[in-house]
């Protein structure tokens, strides 16, 4: 588990053009609560959205999950993501549909993730991140973990630093 800045994380993290988020477990806590009326929840932090729209004004943002949930769309067009991939059972493919939109480098994109899917995202961005909850293997692969966890100030935690390594925090 790599919780150290080192000076050559660092530069990579300055660099980043594009930060891609996993939702369940990175943007919520991971769980998911049905009502008997078929309705979904999730629960999502004020702060770290906070943090995101504080981003998306110096960093491009996308999603890219695993699931199709109306709480996503919504909550990314509140939050202004500018991409947003949804029921993607190969995350890879939207990587690349993502990389053919931005015209992104792949080593100027950050990944936060938090389970097996993510793995193969990591592989091919510059920087990967997970949250201190993270499945193993990515806390294994992670060039970053944050010290808190998803849905609890994780995406706050990577914001606060992209925008710290930009000069851009003012705080």
């Amino acid at each position: 588990m790599n919780r150290t800045l080192t000076p050559e994380l660092l530069q990579k993290i300055k660099g980043v053009e594009l930060l891609i988020l996993d939702v369940d477990g990175v943007l919520t806590n991971g769980q998911i609560y049905y009502g008997s009326n078929g309705i979904e929840l999730k629960a999502f932090s004020a702060q770290d959205g906070y943090a995101l729209k504080m981003l998306t004004n110096i960093v491009k943002t996308a999603i890219i999950s695993g699931r199709n949930s109306e709480i996503t769309t919504r909550r990314a067009s509140e939050l202004d993501i500018d991409h947003v991939f949804q029921g993607e059972e190969n995350k890879e493919n939207a990587l690349n549909k993502l990389l053919d939109i931005t015209g992104i480098k792949k080593n100027s994109m950050a990944h936060i993730g938090d389970d097996i899917p993510d793995l193969c995202i990591f592989d091919n961005v510059g920087v990967g991140f997970a949250p201190a909850n993270a499945h193993p293997v990515l806390l294994q692969n992670a060039d970053f973990v944050t010290t808190n966890k998803g849905g609890d100030g994780a995406v706050r935690e990577i914001c606060e630093l992209l925008l710290k390594t930009k000069n851009l925090w003012e705080f």
